[in-house]
């Protein structure tokens, strides 16, 4: 996949509140948006995939490897790989998670 024409994709529910929508990926990379609403959250979880997550928009409330910080547009986190890590919408948004490598359990 070299392009990603958002017309061509759909999104998969995650969670009650949480869609997410995979954008493009090969074998070491994967990029995806996450949509929340407020209220919704990823559950306490851990994967063995490198994880960066930018906020597009909204407020959360993340939890990583038991530090919980407060993030909003333009805030970024690194999650390393095995970490448990969670995170609570406290207001509607969005968010680009990049895997290395690619979520083959979201294809």
């Amino acid at each position: 996949m070299k392009f990603m024409i958002q017309s061509e994709t759909t999104s998969q529910k995650m969670a009650e509140g949480v869609n997410r929508r995979v954008l493009v990926h090969n074998e070491d990379l994967m990029m995806v948006e996450v949509s929340f609403e407020k209220g919704s959250e990823a559950a306490l979880h851990s994967h063995p995939h490198q994880q960066m997550s930018y906020i597009l928009s909204g407020s959360f409330e993340f939890e990583n490897d038991g530090e919980k910080r407060s993030l909003g547009k333009g805030d970024s986190v690194l999650l390393a790989s095995g970490v448990k890590h969670r995170v609570l919408c406290t207001e509607e948004g969005k968010v680009l998670d990049v895997f290395n490598p690619e979520r083959k359990d979201f294809l």
